[in-house]
């Protein structure tokens, strides 16, 4: 760092980030409760604009219900909507829900694929979502980017502003933390998000990252 200047390289900031997040969180896993990879799937699918704590409400009825995909891929939409009502946009779900159990018992065996391009073309299953399982699930390296990592890694300045997308945040955060960390800096991000760095009226005075903190230091409003 230029102690002169105030200008810390994009290789410091990481270091010091990522050196904070290990000695607070040194354990970290998703929120989301399941029994199963397939469970894990279904709940990382129903958190699309949903909290885990809404997901983790619903899940315990459902997997009663369909524990595994050979369960749920019997079932119609209509009868897996009634045990997720309560989330967000119920009946679109329920159709992914049911169309990803088919595909998985058709074309994988009732095995739940580990590579990206398999779990894309399953049914609701987007890049976050594929990345969550891989991460999660099978221990790759990669990076999982929501709204909250997506907001974090901009405040902290770990991406520049041109990184407008989620596929840019990913690859810059991917090209500068190391392969073992990745899993676990996707969860970093997101609890100090979620509970620290939130999208409004962030905990600036809970963050023991205020000393590094661009947002906090050239005075720029929160965004």
């Amino acid at each position: 760092m230029c102690y002169f200047c105030g200008i810390m390289t994009r290789k410091e900031r990481y270091e010091k980030v990522l050196e904070y997040f290990r000695r607070e969180m040194p354990e970290v896993n998703t929120e989301l409760e399941f029994g199963s990879i397939f469970q894990l799937l279904v709940a990382v699918v129903l958190s699309a604009q949903c909290t885990d704590k809404r997901v983790n409400m619903v899940t315990p009825g459902l997997f009663k219900r369909y524990p595994s995909p050979q369960d749920m891929a019997r079932a119609e939409p209509e009868e897996v909507r009634e045990y997720i009502s309560s989330v967000s946009y119920p009946t679109n779900k329920a159709k992914h829900l049911v169309g990803m159990a088919r595909a998985i018992m058709e074309k994988h065996g009732g095995e739940v694929p580990s590579d990206m391009d398999s779990l894309l073309a399953l049914p609701g299953v987007g890049r976050k979502t594929a990345n969550v399982i891989q991460a999660v699930a099978f221990g790759k390296p990669a990076m999982a980017v929501d709204t909250h990592v997506f907001r974090v890694s901009h405040r902290l300045g770990l991406v520049p502003p041109g990184d407008n997308t989620p596929l840019k945040v990913e690859r810059t955060l991917t090209r500068h933390i190391d392969k073992d960390d990745i899993p676990q800096a996707h969860h970093w991000l997101l609890l100090h998000g979620r509970y620290i760095c939130t999208a409004r009226s962030p905990h600036c005075e809970k963050c023991g990252l205020q000393h590094i903190c661009p947002k906090l230091m050239d005075g720029a409003k929160l965004a």
